[in-house]
């Protein structure tokens, strides 16, 4: 539990999950989503949301392979959260 209130005190983190929870699966899908945060520190919110159990990352095999993020069944209570707090 601490661990995960630690993740997301962190800036941008609330705003990593709301864009994963509204569609965002790839990298360049949250650039674009949050245009205002540095790709290094995306980079860093998303492998921290992962190691947290938040979200989980997957290798998509293709030409060139890429890789996608989705919340984890934890993400989606976060981000229930998170949604009902812009709600109100």
């Amino acid at each position: 539990m601490r661990e995960t209130a630690v993740v997301l005190e962190r800036r941008w983190t609330m705003a990593t999950i709301y864009a994963c929870s509204s569609g965002a699966t790839r990298f360049n899908e949250f650039r674009q989503s949050l245009p205002e945060v540095s790709p290094t520190t995306l980079s860093q919110r998303l492998e921290q949301l992962e190691e947290a159990g938040i979200v989980e990352r997957h290798t998509v095999a293709g030409r060139p392979p890429h890789t996608e993020y989705a919340l984890t069944d934890r993400g989606r209570q976060i981000a229930l959260a998170v949604a009902a707090l812009l709600d109100s």
